[in-house]
């Protein structure tokens, strides 16, 4: 069998036979068809925020007049304030956003951080029978990017989640911009962990993307890691439960968002490798005799060094924690509603 560039050794058959039928774009899933596929199913969209005044406000008010004004698609917005110290939460209030403080949901659980903690705390804010994650840095957002996700999932029962894919661009000293040249821990450190442990998750273009959507029930059923790590980890958890026939995966067109700095991203990949450790060992596959370390030293261009830690917590299935605190008594409902 010839690969797709007709070169090197062959794409994995299980790859090949997924990635055209469970693959398509945006502009196959027109709001009108959309709507009429939509029926009582309800659609929330989440967005986690951190710092994020310039760029959250648009995002939500292209969302309000596109998918809840002009079309009736998107039942709620949710902004989930993860400790900004500007004014991202007023902002995305006056766009018209629902705005949770990420502390405030779920306030009887010890409070951790970073980005899949946030999304968790979305997840349990928010009431959709269909939930959509998106980055709220998005420099170039359209309302495509919330209505090409929810088109597998409101016309096919089969399929449980979808990833977005798209390009990446990164732009360069003085403005230039370089095409492909975005997504760089993606490259060179998720792709190729998923092509040696998981090579069923090697369709997906963008594996650590932030654009993705799924039934709540899945959502609710997979833990998620605390840090950079959730994405990696949702995709190989997700697997696992439902199967690589239930995901799917919709070409957004082009994805702009501000760029992380090398040290920043080596901390990403940090957790990311964690994350996939940590599944390895759940999965049996990996037996170890001692715990991988969890500080990293960097070294700046003047040889002066910073220690981090890249350790991951994780949050268990959300619908766990519900079922634990309606069994502890009505004392504790209210932290769950």
């Amino acid at each position: 069998m010839e690969n797709y560039s007709g070169r090197g050794p062959a794409v994995p058959d299980r790859v090949r036979e997924w990635f055209g039928p469970h693959t398509t774009s945006a502009a196959d899933w027109p709001l009108d068809a959309l709507l009429l596929a939509k029926g009582p199913v309800t659609v929330s969209v989440v967005l986690p925020a951190r710092d994020e005044q310039e760029t959250v406000g648009e995002i939500v008010s292209i969302i309000r007049r596109d998918l809840v004004d002009a079309v009736p698609l998107v039942d709620e917005i949710v902004v989930v304030d993860s400790r900004s110290t500007d004014a991202t939460a007023a902002v995305a209030a006056a766009a018209g956003a629902r705005v949770v403080h990420q502390d405030a949901v779920l306030p009887g659980l010890p409070p951790l951080s970073g980005k899949g903690e946030a999304l968790w705390k979305g997840l349990a804010a928010s009431t959709g029978d269909l939930v959509v994650f998106a980055d709220a840095d998005l420099r170039n957002f359209g309302a495509h990017f919330i209505s090409g996700l929810l088109g597998p999932l409101l016309t096919d029962p089969r399929v449980q989640f979808v990833k977005g894919a798209y390009e990446r661009p990164l732009k360069g000293p003085g403005g230039v911009v370089q095409r492909g040249a975005g997504g760089r821990v993606t490259e060179l450190v998720a792709r190729p962990l998923l092509n040696l442990f998981w090579p069923e998750l090697a369709g997906f273009v963008q594996p650590l993307g932030g654009e993705y959507a799924a039934r709540r029930r899945v959502l609710e059923a997979v833990p998620f890691v605390t840090e950079y790590g959730v994405e990696f980890g949702l995709l190989v958890d997700l697997l696992e439960r439902v199967g690589l026939d239930a995901m799917a995966q919709v070409d957004l067109g082009s994805r702009e968002h501000s760029s992380q700095s090398i040290a920043a991203l080596g901390k990403m990949s940090g957790q990311i490798i964690l994350t996939a450790w940590s599944r390895l060992e759940r999965q049996g596959r990996l037996v170890s005799s001692e715990p991988p370390a969890t500080a990293l030293l960097q070294f700046a261009p003047d040889l002066s060094t910073a220690v981090s830690d890249v350790a991951v917590a994780e949050r268990p299935p959300l619908m766990s924690v519900v079922r634990e605190a309606v069994a502890r008594g009505p004392e504790v409902k209210e932290d769950v509603a």
